[in-house]
């Protein structure tokens, strides 16, 4: 049995198609590269759909939905 390769994905309510394999960084570069360096760099995080933290090493699955923050630092 064959199954379509790619795997739908919501990336801030936005439909992303990718790989059956990816992770959650690969979405985020297919939706928005600025928000995939905005991860790396530590500006910001990725949430799951109710609001906790995932690292961008997650596997996703269909229908995973995912959401960008900033992060927030302490003003001193």
């Amino acid at each position: 049995m064959t199954g379509d390769p790619t795997l739908r994905v919501y990336v801030e309510a936005h439909p992303v198609d990718g790989p059956q394999s990816a992770v959650v960084i690969d979405a985020l570069e297919i939706a928005n590269p600025d928000l995939a360096r905005a991860i790396r760099d530590g500006e910001s995080r990725v949430t799951d759909n109710r609001g906790l933290p995932i690292g961008p090493d997650t596997p996703l699955h269909g229908g995973f939905i995912m959401r960008v923050i900033p992060v927030r630092t302490a003003e001193p």
